[in-house]
């Protein structure tokens, strides 16, 4: 299978990149990793008119650790943020992604780019109420805009990302102190995309008491599915496993039913929001 035809874009930098952008328009697609886009393309799924590869971009390949968090930039790979050990859930989240030659050269931003709500990173972000950079071409100069990730996963397949913009860089929250996170998934084989996924982070008072609970589910919904269960967690774990089976509505497809991908949430959430408390109480 071959893609279709396209004319090929290899900017240096960032300005020239997004020039290039706002000239294309929305017949263009920017090629990162590529473990998604090039599939699609030999699958005739879509076709652009111009693809713009940003992988001369040097600017792009940065990962920055702070207090307040993490930003990785569009080019960073998933194993090297995987190895970097810089975030702990987003550490736990990539050794789920597919298989190591895959997680060589796909991107962080590309995946949440992308906007697959059975995917690991974008439930990850949702769950931290992380962010994502976007960059245009304005009036002779870059512009950028910090989209949360609420705003950002708009439907399946499908981000915030206009016509024109490229996503420059993710931002995922640091954890805080007395706060714990895990993630559980369940897949026919590893590596493969789960029939669900539940990321969870638990923050425990002084007493050991629950402050706050909040999970995200992947695959279950158009976009990843946020639930705060705070209050049911202080009940215990399974009322919080409870109210989130309460907040998804999944469908029928040929892997699972919406029955067995309710019940197995329901499991998934009860085992991610005791193992981040578990954490929690650790680090307390």
């Amino acid at each position: 299978m071959k893609p279709p035809p396209f004319e090929y874009h290899a900017p240096r930098d960032l300005d020239e990149a997004l020039r290039t952008l706002a000239e294309v328009g929305a017949d263009g697609k920017v090629l990162a990793g590529g473990q998604s886009l090039i599939p699609m393309l030999n699958m005739r799924l879509m076709e652009p008119a111009h693809l713009v590869d940003i992988n001369r971009v040097a600017s792009l390949d940065e990962v920055e650790v702070g207090e307040a968090g993490v930003r990785v930039g569009a080019l960073a790979r998933h194993s090297r943020v995987e190895r970097g050990g810089t975030h702990p859930l987003l550490t736990r989240a990539l050794r789920l992604v597919a298989h190591p030659v895959i997680r060589n050269r796909g991107t962080v931003v590309g995946s949440l780019a992308h906007a697959d709500p059975a995917a690991e990173l974008p439930a990850v972000l949702a769950v931290l109420d992380g962010s994502v950079r976007l960059a245009r071409w304005e009036s002779a100069a870059a512009v950028t805009r910090e989209v949360g990730a609420r705003e950002f996963f708009v439907g399946p397949m499908e981000s915030a990302v206009r016509p024109g913009e490229l996503a420059v860089s993710a931002f995922f929250p640091a954890l805080g102190a007395r706060t714990g996170a895990a993630f559980e998934e369940l897949a026919r084989r590893h590596g493969d995309y789960a029939l669900a996924g539940v990321c969870a982070v638990v923050t425990l008072d002084e007493d050991g008491r629950v402050a706050a609970a909040r999970v995200a589910c992947a695959g279950v919904g158009p976009v990843p599915v946020v639930a705060d269960v705070t209050e049911a967690g202080r009940e215990g774990w399974e009322a919080a496993a409870r109210r989130v089976r309460e907040e998804i509505e999944p469908e029928d497809d040929i892997h699972a039913s919406a029955a067995y991908r309710r019940h197995l949430v329901g499991v998934l959430a009860g085992r991610a929001l005791d193992g981040a408390a578990r954490e929690a109480a650790r680090g307390s």
